[in-house]
């Protein structure tokens, strides 16, 4: 039987280990196929192009909730649906071919190669504003693992996963059974961790409102009214709680314009709701705002700082002049502006943290701010469809918790709206695709972490020194005893 060549062997196993990011789930298979990938990387004629196939696969799997927002407007953008996803598949794919590939050619074999794809990946979490997801590591988050993501974060996740499979892929004795042990050890770790103590008896009760508003129908004038109907409805229900929570962009019109809706809002409760609104310069912003009970009155305003590339802004807009699609990417991409950066927010219930949307996928925010009482994420995840999307940012906001030691309160348009508790584990949630409020009691913070202290630079630290061991512990090739090594060799007498 033909030997598979390593190209496509690569390929195939990229498209396996995506099954390891959510709504699959398939961890333990996504172990087995990053061995699998980064071994077939290794014996490749062409490692560079092989780990750019295995990249490009796992992305276009792991990322098929990007052709969702296309199909928003099918008349207008539909046609983009598949080639952007292959687009950003190429392209993050990219980062494997030269952090594995040049890996595998610059360090040596499968584990030069998962050293060169943890590098890679921590850069692309990092460059052009960085895009962290869909990471090696993220297919520990539903594992036992997840709780260990308080020591090294999502790129110590990433590290193990890599490190471990490529030591398997050596497919000796020794260097395999030291990759089952890496592979073994966040497992351990998380499982080993106790779980997160219960709300207090007297803790704050939050209610997380979801009312369930298409993206099709959201703006649509004859629609925007039953959803804020909606949302009021779920509101008001039942006693009151001490913070009620509305989704991203879930006011039914511009701040300036809310003067009669917000004292509806807040009649019962304060209230944090996500808003458009466009500030002194006419720039459009996607903002939360604190409303104060009673009154509705605005008692303060965060703006998103991480704006979503080609959502919400139009990244390199020259290049897309240069290409002559210059109005329909910045008709698609839209002109909001970005706010100054993170801050916290002072709620009833404590000092929190807020994270709209796309900003729950990065970190090192929660670095740069004092450390709050819990996380707060709002999102309208019905721009990314009801089978992947929805599911893998619901898992990168748990992986969130899980680093911090901090509980997340997460109100979702559409779903999943949860209450995550400081370990990463779900303590209740409203199903995606259906309208409710979920009252709950604010689960208790965590000391910090390792991670909230250290941040990534341990990991870039750790990844460094063991490219270097793994470099120095490779055998020199000597020539053969009694060769000749000048130029021009003796001719025999």
């Amino acid at each position: 039987m033909p030997r598979v060549p390593a190209w496509i062997a690569a390929g195939l196993a990229g498209g396996a280990a995506a099954l390891g990011h959510a709504p699959w789930g398939l961890w333990w298979l996504a172990l087995a196929a990053f061995a699998l990938g980064l071994g077939s990387v290794a014996r490749a004629r062409r490692p560079v192009l092989a780990a750019w196939v295995m990249g490009t696969a796992h992305f276009a799997v792991a990322l098929l909730w990007l052709t969702e927002p296309f199909r928003v407007d099918p008349s207008l953008t539909g046609w983009l649906a598949w080639p952007a996803l292959g687009a950003a598949a190429v392209g993050f794919g990219a980062f494997w071919a030269v952090g594995a590939g040049v890996g595998a050619r610059a360090l040596g074999g499968p584990v030069g190669a998962g050293l060169g794809m943890a590098a890679a990946e921590l850069a692309r979490s990092y460059v052009l504003t960085g895009f962290p997801w869909a990471l090696p590591g993220h297919v520990l988050i539903g594992s036992p693992a997840l709780p260990a993501a308080a020591y090294a974060g999502q790129h110590g996740m990433t590290l193990a996963v890599l490190l471990g499979a490529g030591l398997v892929a050596c497919a000796r004795p020794l260097p395999t059974g030291a990759g089952l042990v890496v592979l073994a050890v966040p497992l351990a770790l998380g499982a080993a961790r106790p779980a997160a103590p219960p709300p207090a008896a007297d803790a704050p009760t939050v209610r997380l409102v979801q009312p369930n508003a298409p993206q099709h129908l959201k703006w649509d004038p004859d629609w925007r009214p039953i959803f804020y109907a909606r949302a009021v409805d779920l509101t008001e229900a039942g006693p009151p709680p001490d913070l009620v929570v509305w989704p991203e962009t879930s006011m039914p019109s511009r701040l300036s314009f809310t003067d009669g809706v917000r004292p509806e809002i807040a009649a019962r409760a304060p209230a944090v709701v996500g808003t458009l609104r466009i500030d002194r310069q006419d720039a459009p912003r996607n903002a939360l705002v604190l409303l104060e009970r009673g009154t509705g009155r605005v008692l303060d305003t965060i703006d998103k700082h991480r704006l979503v590339p080609f959502g919400e802004y139009l990244p390199l807009p020259r290049v897309a002049d240069a290409l002559g699609l210059g109005p329909l990417a910045a008709q698609m991409a839209g002109v909001f502006a970005p706010g100054p950066g993170p801050r916290l927010l002072e709620t009833p219930v404590g000092r929190m943290m807020p994270m709209i949307c796309y900003e729950a996928i990065f970190p090192q925010d929660l670095r740069r701010v004092a450390r709050p009482r819990a996380i707060l994420h709002l999102t309208n995840d019905a721009w990314f469809g009801t089978r992947v999307g929805p599911f893998q940012h619901l898992a990168l906001a748990r992986l969130r918790a899980a680093e911090q030691g901090l509980p997340l309160l997460r109100a979702a348009n559409t779903g999943v709206s949860a209450v995550i508790d400081a370990r990463g584990r779900v303590l209740d949630a409203l199903p995606l695709g259906e309208a409710g409020a979920l009252d709950a009691a604010l689960p208790p913070a965590l000391p910090p972490t390792p991670y909230a202290r250290l941040g990534d630079l341990p990991v870039a630290l750790l990844l460094l020194a063991l490219a270097l061991l793994w470099l120095l512990s490779r055998p020199v090739d000597l020539p053969p005893r009694g060769a000749q090594t000048g130029r021009h060799a003796p001719t025999a007498s």
